[in-house]
């Protein structure tokens, strides 16, 4: 019995973007197709090593955050980026946790919402905390981010806000670069010092529970000082 034909015209197996050898035709083929294949998979280790160390990172300060804010707590997470801070955050906190941000989507399977960084697209007194890693520099009105703030928080509401606190002059330069990088995508940063920062909280009726200094070691691509605020809605402020 023959052997049943192929055709030719079947179509491919292979998923898309997958390396697919070709049968090299010389020894010089045969070196070109090693190096690709060598270099391919580079590729592939060095964006899985890096989607690894991203959500790795957002684990980690989602833990930190899940220390600060009761379980339960319905969390706005104001400029999410990726999403990954908040998806942890989720099941830290057996609640989900909104995510708003300036992009049609988010990376992380996460009730996420576009912003125009004005409004926050959710509704008045929903929210048990806000949370801020590393948003407020970028904001162009941060009285009008203070005032959303206040609005989506309930009465003793709390906001968790990450900022950079740049000090010395490599701490300038450092946040000097971070401006050229993004001012671009969001407009120009504006760092300021922690007494800045405590007069702007306070002026709009957030009161610090808490703060404290964090190292310049948590992120070696971007070594600056950092500082961490607790703040609690004061229920009494005018604004």
């Amino acid at each position: 019995m023959s052997a049943r034909p192929v055709s030719i015209l079947q179509p491919s197996t292979h998923r898309a973007g997958e390396y697919v050898a070709t049968r090299p035709k010389n020894p010089f083929d045969r070196l070109v197709d090693l190096a690709d294949r060598f270099l391919h998979g580079i590729r592939r280790r060095w964006v899985r090593e890096r989607r690894r160390r991203k959500v790795g990172r957002a684990y980690d300060m989602a833990l930190e955050i899940a220390r600060s804010i009761p379980r339960g707590s319905e969390v706005l997470d104001v400029g999410c980026g990726s999403g990954f801070i908040a998806h942890h955050l989720s099941a830290l906190l057996g609640e989900s946790v909104i995510g708003i941000d300036l992009a049609s989507k988010a990376e992380a399977p996460i009730d996420y919402r576009c912003s125009d960084g004005r409004v926050f697209p959710v509704a008045d007194n929903s929210c048990n905390a806000v949370l801020l890693c590393y948003v407020l520099h970028h904001a162009q009105d941060v009285a009008v981010v203070l005032s959303e703030i206040r609005r989506v928080l309930r009465p003793g509401g709390l906001a968790v806000v990450y900022e950079d606190i740049p000090r010395t002059t490599w701490d300038k330069g450092v946040c000097w670069i971070h401006n050229r990088q993004w001012r671009g995508r969001t407009g120009a940063c504006r760092f300021r010092s922690e007494a800045e920062w405590r007069t702007l909280f306070e002026s709009y009726g957030l009161e610090i529970v808490s703060e404290r200094r964090l190292s310049r070691c948590r992120n070696l691509i971007h070594p600056v000082r950092r500082q961490f605020y607790k703040l609690m809605k004061n229920a009494h402020s005018s604004k």
